[in-house]
């Protein structure tokens, strides 16, 4: 069988880190900044971290499950932790979502600066959540009569 040529170039489908480069270098100002700083602080945290590209455009990162999300907003840059509800806070880093049951996260500001150190924690906390083959309750619904 013949291969068809296309007139029209074909399309190769780009790698998640790379639609996390573009994305980065797309928001040209603090927030890309602010991404580029969070996710190498992820990956120092968990050098195995495998990066995807969910829900049409946000940057996930994860290890044995979803460690958190890189979502970005006109005025913040949001780190969503999947598990965040059921990890330990003690430098008080979540500030946003608090209200759930699962999920926490970290607004971040033009401007603000970064508890590297606690963060890098918060990040490995997520990870040993993970691997510790942990799953969130689902909430028991009456039965029908």
């Amino acid at each position: 069988m013949k291969k068809r040529k296309s007139n029209a170039k074909e399309e190769k489908p780009r790698s998640a880190s790379r639609l996390i480069d573009a994305r980065i270098k797309e928001l040209g100002d603090w927030r890309g900044k602010t991404l580029a700083r969070v996710r190498s602080l992820i990956k120092q945290a968990d050098p195995e971290v495998v990066e995807e590209w969910k829900w049409r455009g946000v940057p996930v990162w994860s290890h044995a499950g979803i460690i958190c999300t890189g979502e970005t907003y006109k005025s913040v840059v949001k780190m969503t932790f999947a598990k965040g509800a059921s990890l330990e806070d003690p430098s008080g880093l979540f500030n946003s979502s608090l209200e759930g049951n699962t999920r926490r996260a970290i607004d971040l500001r033009e401007g603000d600066k970064i508890d590297e150190r606690a963060l890098k924690a918060l990040i490995r906390a997520a990870l040993t959540l993970n691997t510790s083959g942990w799953t969130a309750a689902r909430p028991v619904r009456p039965r029908k009569n």
